[in-house]
C-alpha cells in the first residue's frame, strides 16, 4: 500500500479536525497561510499556534495514516530498543525508540512525521537491514522531552541500585510531572515493572520484612524471589506506587485498590494494585493484566482437538448457562474471553459484568461490579435484562441470587456464561444444590460445564526422556518396561531461568448436558452414577486430559502430581 502524499495527508487532517469540532475554519485557514510561510508541518502550525494539543494532533494524524499512536508519556523506556539508536541520532531526526522485541527483531520508534520514508531509510542503515521497522505516531514536543528523559539516565535494576546506593532519594520528585527520570527511584519502579512483563510474570509482590523488602515475581502460577532490597527504598518505592495509580500516599492503615497503564515491550499493559497494611508496612501486589495474552483466540488455547469441539458445540447452543469451574489463577478468565471472542459479531449482543473489568474487548459492553453503587452481580444481571442482550457473561455465582438470575436469564432465551467454585466439573451440581438452585431449574438449562487447571510446560531446549518407573506407570495407567511409552522430566537452562519449565496450557475437562445427564441432575443423581453416565458419552476428565499432555512429552509427571490427584487412576 503507497503511503497518502504530503497533500492528501493535509487535506483529510484538516477536514478531520473539522468534522470532529477540534477547530474552525478560520483556524485551519490562518494554519494553512502559516504553513505556507515557513513550510512545516500542518500539524506542527496548529500545536505551535495552540489551536489543538499535541496529544490530539498525535490521534489524529495516526487515523489519517493508518498508523498507531503511542503516548510517550506512559512508555516505560526500554534499555535495548535505546542501545540500538544513539541520542545525536534520534535528536536529528526527531525520533524515539520505543521497544525492541529481540526475538521477532521488530523496533518501535515513535516519530513527529511517520510517513517520512527518508528517515526510515537512513535509521533501517544504522541499525541494520535485518531488523524491521515499525513507526509510531508521536507529537513534536513528546519526542523532544522523551530523549531528554530516557537517555543519559542508567536504565537497568542493578545500575540503578548502583546509583541510590551512591546517591540520596528527593522524595520531592517521587511524583513531579517534570524531569521525573533524573529521580532513580523513579525509574527504579519502571525498570522492576519492564522486567516482570518481559519475564511474562502474572503477578509482582512488593513483601517488607523487619531488615528488607522481598521482591517476588509469580511466573507460571509458581512465586519466584528475584531480588532482596535494603529496607530503606522501601517508603519511597510504595510513594512511587501510590502516585502511579492515584491512591492516597498519605494513607497507611486501611487496604487501598489501585489501577496503573503503562506502554511496556510496544504494547500497553495494566496493572492491578492492592495496597495491604501488615506488621513491617504496607505489602503491595500488582497483578499484571497484559492484554496481548489476556484475550487469546480459542483454536490457541492448547487444548485438545476433541476438548475444542466440545467447547464449539457449547458455544453453538443459542440458550442456556455453560460454567467454567476451577480454582484462583487456573485461567478461568482467559478461557471466558476466548468463547466470547470466538461468536462475538455484529449480529450479537454481548454483555458483561465482572469484578473488576480485567481486559478491555471491542465490540461487547463490559461494566464492572461497584458496591458503593450497590450494583451486585444480581442486580446487575437484572438491568442488564433490559439491554436486549444475546449473550451474558457474569463474573462468578456467589450466592442464591446471583445463580437465580443467571438461570432465569438462561431460561428466558440468553446464553450465560458464569464462573464457579468447585474441584471438577461433575461437583458443579451438588456446588448448586448447596447455593439453592433445585434440580427442576438446573433440568434443561445447563449447556455443559468446563472445568481446568493451568500446568506448567518442560522447557523444549532442556527437557529430559525417562522410561517411567513402576508407580509412574501405574499413575499413568500404561504397561510398565514397555518400550512403547516414553516420558519427559525437567532440568533447567538458560532459556527457563534453571526452571525446566516455559509457559503454561490449560487441561480442561468439557462436561457436555444430554437427556440422560438431564435426567439424573433432576433425580439428584449420586457423583458416582454422574460420572459413569457422562463416561459413556466420552467425557474425559481433568486427569485424563493431564496424563495425555504428560505421554505426548509436553509435561511431566511431577508437575502434573503437583496440581491434578492420580492416585484414583492407580490400579
Amino acid at each position: 500500500m503507497n503511503a497518502p502524499s504530503v497533500i492528501d495527508v493535509k487535506k483529510k487532517l484538516g477536514q478531520q479536525l473539522l468534522d470532529k469540532g477540534l477547530i474552525s475554519i478560520d483556524q485551519l485557514d490562518i494554519a494553512l497561510t502559516e504553513q505556507k510561510k515557513n513550510g512545516r508541518l500542518l500539524g506542527e502550525v496548529l500545536v505551535g499556534l495552540g489551536f489543538v494539543s499535541e496529544s490530539v494532533m498525535r490521534d489524529a494524524i495516526s487515523q489519517v495514516l493508518g498508523i498507531a499512536s503511542v503516548d510517550l508519556a506512559s512508555v516505560v523506556p526500554d534499555k535495548a530498543a535505546l542501545d540500538l539508536i544513539e541520542k545525536e541520532i534520534a535528536e536529528r531526526y526527531t525520533i524515539v525508540p520505543v521497544s525492541f522485541d529481540e526475538e521477532r527483531q521488530r523496533l518501535n520508534i515513535a516519530m513527529k512525521n511517520a510517513s517520512d520514508l527518508m528517515i526510515l531509510d537512513r535509521v533501517h542503515a544504522l541499525v541494520g537491514r535485518k531488523i524491521e521497522l515499525v513507526p509510531m505516531v508521536a507529537g513534536d514536543g513528546e519526542i523532544k522531552k522523551a530523549v531528554d528523559q530516557f537517555y543519559g539516565y542508567e536504565l537497568s535494576v542493578d545500575g540503578i541500585l548502583h546509583e541510590i546506593e551512591t546517591g540520596e532519594i528527593d522524595y520531592r520528585s517521587l511524583d513531579a510531572t517534570e524531569d521525573e527520570y533524573s529521580q532513580p527511584l523513579v525509574r527504579l519502579v519502571d525498570a522492576i515493572l519492564a522486567d516482570a512483563v518481559k519475564r511474562e510474570a502474572s503477578d509482582i509482590h512488593f513483601e517488607p520484612e523487619e531488615g528488607f523488602l522481598r521482591l517476588r515475581y509469580r511466573i507460571d502460577g509458581v512465586l519466584r524471589q528475584i531480588r532482596s532490597l535494603h529496607k530503606d527504598y522501601w517508603s519511597a518505592i510504595v510513594v512511587r506506587l501510590k502516585v502511579m495509580c492515584m491512591m492516597n500516599i498519605a494513607e497507611t492503615r486501611i487496604p487501598q485498590d489501585g489501577r496503573l497503564s503503562l506502554q511496556v515491550q510496544g504494547h500497553r499493559v495494566d496493572f492491578r494494585v492492592s495496597a495491604q497494611p501488615t506488621t513491617h508496612g504496607e505489602n503491595i501486589v500488582l497483578r499484571v493484566l497484559d492484554r496481548a495474552k489476556g484475550i487469546v483466540p480459542m483454536d490457541d488455547l492448547g487444548v485438545h482437538e476433541e476438548t475444542l469441539n466440545d467447547l464449539k458445540m457449547m458455544m453453538a447452543r443459542p440458550e442456556g448457562i455453560i460454567l467454567v469451574t476451577g480454582p484462583t489463577g487456573s485461567g478461568k478468565t482467559t478461557t471466558l474471553y476466548s468463547l466470547l471472542n470466538y461468536v462475538k459479531s455484529e449480529q450479537v449482543n454481548i454483555m458483561t459484568l465482572e469484578d473488576p473489568v480485567e481486559y478491555p474487548m471491542d465490540m461487547i459492553r463490559q461494566t464492572s461490579v461497584n458496591e458503593v453503587a450497590r450494583m451486585d452481580f444480581a442486580n446487575g444481571i437484572r438491568s442488564m435484562m433490559r439491554q436486549d442482550p444475546d449473550i451474558i457473561l457474569v463474573g462468578e455465582i456467589r450466592d442464591e441470587d446471583t445463580a437465580d438470575m443467571a438461570f432465569r436469564a438462561a431460561m428466558t432465551g440468553h446464553q450465560v456464561l458464569s464462573t464457579l467454585h468447585t474441584n471438577s466439573a461433575i461437583g458443579t451440581f451438588p456446588r448448586l444444590l448447596d447455593i439453592g438452585v433445585l434440580p427442576d431449574i438446573m433440568t434443561g438449562n445447563i449447556i455443559g460445564v468446563i472445568s481446568q487447571r493451568l500446568i506448567r510446560l518442560l522447557c523444549p531446549k532442556c527437557k529430559i526422556e525417562k522410561k517411567p518407573s513402576e508407580i509412574e506407570s501405574r499413575l499413568l495407567d500404561i504397561e510398565f518396561d514397555s518400550s512403547r511409552h516414553q516420558i519427559y522430566e525437567s532440568a533447567g537452562c538458560s532459556h527457563c531461568d534453571n526452571t525446566g519449565y516455559k509457559g503454561r496450557v490449560a487441561i480442561i475437562e468439557a462436561l457436555r448436558i444430554n437427556n440422560e445427564l438431564d435426567e439424573q441432575i433432576a433425580k439428584r443423581a449420586t457423583l458416582g452414577e454422574l460420572k459413569a453416565t457422562a463416561k459413556q458419552t466420552g467425557y474425559k476428565t481433568l486427569a485424563d486430559d493431564a496424563v495425555r499432555c504428560v505421554l505426548e512429552g509436553k509435561t511431566s509427571l511431577t508437575e502434573v502430581t503437583r496440581v491434578i490427584d492420580l492416585t484414583q487412576r492407580m490400579t
